[in-house]
């Protein structure tokens, strides 16, 4: 059940409730870079730089910890409902999937040999 008496962090603003956009491009990014590494675990960090705000520093050790955070935020935020946030980084996930495996494929030296710079 949920609280009644709850408030979002921010004045919610007029986006479209689903799916969300920030969870779509995060998701992209998060998994094309896991793909791209071979791996989720990697330590990276974070830095806000949102306009009159503190600034601050996130440390992750997954790429899939920040999107999962996101989702979070955004919730938290009082944007969306979590739903409309899970499905977006799902449709992310995918169009990252399908990215990387149509688009971001070694290229061709002179002899024709596949490789990565």
């Amino acid at each position: 059940m949920g609280d009644p008496a709850w408030q979002p962090l921010v004045n919610t603003p007029n986006y479209p409730e689903y799916t969300s956009g920030a969870n779509n491009v995060t998701a992209a990014m998060t998994r094309t870079l896991a793909m791209f590494f071979g791996r989720d675990r990697m330590t990276f960090e974070v830095t806000s730089l949102a306009p009159m705000v503190q600034k601050k520093v996130r440390t992750y050790e997954k790429f899939s910890d920040a999107a999962r955070d996101v989702v979070d935020a955004r919730v938290y935020l009082g944007i969306h409902f979590r739903f409309a946030d899970e499905a977006a980084r799902a449709q992310g996930n995918r169009v990252a999937e399908w990215t990387f495996k149509h688009f971001l494929l070694p290229i061709e030296n002179k002899r024709g040999d596949h490789h990565r710079d």
